[in-house]
């Protein structure tokens, strides 16, 4: 703990351990003597009280807890799972009566941030509810107190992916630069920098932590050293948080499975984006530990990677489709119109042909036991084909899987040059959604369910 001002080293006579002049350096310092907070309370009135001597240029790290009961956001909650569902928009990962949860103000925390601890028994605490505005408050507060120009980083305390042990971080920020942007710079060695944004706002919040404590019962830490973090900037901490289309790690294993799943629809409309063929292959890959008989491996996937095979192969499907369909009796007019809905495989930039193959296969010499042996094949492409789908959702593909290739084996066969003993088990469009899918009806799981 230190007193009111921070210590000086006596320019006259510097200890060996302290930096020269020209040295990077910075102090920071926990501020005694606050008092309990409670709601309606001035933090900003508190701080200048407690801490005088701010100057232009520090950086205020306050703790969130007590920017919570200042905002009254003390809730009576007996049973705080219950206040962590109200809190909670998205489960990314749960183990037990653990849950990794998105937030209302989108940080992704474990139980939401809602907090048993510092807090009356019977009671919990939430997190401020916008903490960007709590930091600005706070920022305005002192500024009209001291007449100082500071940056406010509000901190909570998080676990971290692939990271044993806890440590804060910014959950709302005012005055300060967030986000370091030292793209388009070089290192000591000439070597540009391509990917190093730095999290200034949570190197900050770490720093204030290393004095403030977790028990200490000193929630508010002043940084010095560093001015050039401060300064009009227009992000709050909210900057920090990745959005969904950049987070690579958004769910955990079990949600990513359940959520793959969810995204796999068919998808009739597609951009023209070419496709990654390694992400198709990781697919076919992710299809190949589907399930099936005898230990067997009954799946072989053609795919189509240009646009003259995609073609040639339509086209023969397209003759052969319209010569059955005019054998059917139906007209010219009747017939386009069937050819026109049937134009999904032409619309994808990418197309795969998923084939059964029966090698293994028992026989019987028995109709009805060498029909259930065959349909146990079909029933494991189809497994493998679900699979595919579903890895191809995971890879932020959209797909479509339509039956054409079963009614024409022959010339699909001929046209791909396969064996006689691959049987194709449709085609399946794939790509990037051209639009959002429309939202799925619920489903009534008792309504498809037995139980005996």
């Amino acid at each position: 703990m230190r007193p009111s001002s921070p210590p000086s080293p006596s320019p006259s006579s510097p200890s060996p351990s302290s930096p020269s002049p020209s040295s990077p350096s910075y102090r920071v310092w926990a501020v005694p003597g606050l008092p309990e907070v409670r709601r309606g309370d001035d933090l900003a009135g508190l701080i200048a009280a407690a801490e005088p001597g701010l100057a232009d240029g520090d950086v205020v790290i306050v703790t969130s807890k007590i920017v919570s009961k200042a905002e009254g956001r003390v809730v009576t909650a007996e049973d705080r799972e219950a206040a962590i569902d109200a809190e909670t928009v998205r489960v990314v990962a749960r183990r037990g009566t653990l849950r990794i949860v998105q937030n209302r103000q989108g940080l992704v925390m474990a139980a939401a941030g809602v907090d048993a601890s510092n807090t009356p028994p019977g009671t919990v605490l939430l997190l401020p509810e916008d903490p960007d505005a709590s930091a600005r408050a706070i920022r305005d507060g002192l500024r009209d107190a001291l007449g100082v120009d500071v940056g406010v980083v509000v901190t909570d305390t998080f676990g971290r992916p692939w990271r044993s042990g806890l440590t804060d971080v910014a959950i709302g920020a005012a005055g300060v630069r967030v986000l370091d942007d030292l793209r388009g710079g070089t290192d000591a060695y000439g070597n540009p920098l391509v990917a190093t944004v730095v999290a200034s706002a949570d190197e900050l919040a770490a720093a204030g932590d290393l004095v403030k404590g977790k028990a200490a019962g000193l929630p508010v830490a002043v940084v010095r050293g560093l001015p050039h973090l401060v300064g009009d900037a227009a992000d709050g901490a909210r900057a920090l948080v990745r959005d969904a289309e950049s987070d690579m790690f958004r769910l955990g294993t079990s949600e990513a499975v359940r959520e793959a799943v969810t995204l796999r629809r068919t998808v009739r409309e597609f951009t023209d984006a070419p496709v990654d063929p390694g992400a198709v292959r990781r697919a076919v890959a992710a299809a190949l530990t589907a399930p099936a008989p005898h230990h067997t491996t009954p799946w072989r996937f053609v795919l189509l990677e240009s646009a003259e095979s995609r073609l040639r192969l339509l086209d023969a499907m397209r003759d052969a489709w319209v010569a059955d369909l005019r054998a059917d009796g139906l007209g010219e007019e009747a017939i386009a119109r069937r050819v026109r809905r049937g134009d999904v495989l032409r619309r994808a930039p990418y197309l795969v042909v998923p084939c059964l193959v029966t090698d293994g296969a028992h026989t019987y010499g028995d109709a009805r036991r060498d029909a259930a042996e065959r349909e146990m094949f079909v029933v494991a492409a189809g497994a493998g084909v679900q699979n595919f789908l579903v890895a191809l959702a995971g890879e932020g593909l959209g797909s479509a899987w339509v039956s054409s290739t079963m009614f024409c084996r022959e010339v699909v066969r001929e046209v791909l040059g396969l064996p006689g003993a691959w049987d194709p088990m449709g085609a399946v469009a794939v790509g990037r959604a051209a639009g959002v899918p429309r939202e799925r009806g619920e489903r009534e799981v008792g309504a498809f369910v037995e139980v005996r």
